[in-house]
Formats: C-alpha cells, sequence, structure tokens
C-alpha cells in the first residue's frame, strides 16, 4: 500500500517538475516587460522552483527504495 502512495506522489512530483522545465522559455516573454532586476528575480526564482522540485523527487524516491527494502519478504514459501 505504501508503494503505492509514494508511487502517486512521485508522479505528481514528475509532473510538476516537468510543467517547471518546460515553462521556463516561456518565462522570458512573461517577464519582459519587467525591470532586469525583476527579471532576474522571476528567473531566480524559477531556478530554486525548479531545484527544489528535483530534489523532493529525489527525497521520495529515495525514501520510496529505503522502504521496499524495509518491507520483510518472504525468501520461502510458506507451507
Amino acid at each position: 500500500m505504501a508503494t503505492f502512495v509514494y508511487d502517486v506522489k512521485i508522479a505528481r512530483v514528475q509532473r510538476t517538475l516537468r510543467w517547471l522545465e518546460e515553462d521556463v522559455p516561456l518565462l522570458a516573454t512573461r517577464v519582459k516587460d519587467l525591470s532586469p532586476e525583476r527579471q532576474k528575480q522571476a528567473k531566480r526564482f524559477a531556478a530554486s522552483m525548479i531545484d527544489q522540485t528535483r530534489a523532493e523527487l529525489e527525497r521520495l524516491v529515495r525514501e520510496r527504495t529505503t522502504w521496499d527494502e524495509d518491507v520483510e519478504c518472504p525468501c520461502e514459501p510458506a507451507d
């Protein structure tokens, strides 16, 4: 059951990451009317969000892997 929960969370974070990464080229168009400093701030913020999302994805994958390793699985069939 917990594996399913991790899979759902991982899929959601992957979608968010993909959305953020695909949005980067469009960001320049949206911020072009801002001052150069505001453009830098917006781009830094977007890069920060991508970095945080990647870190969250890595954490979830690591936790899922750890959880999978901790689950006891009988090595021999029951009699």
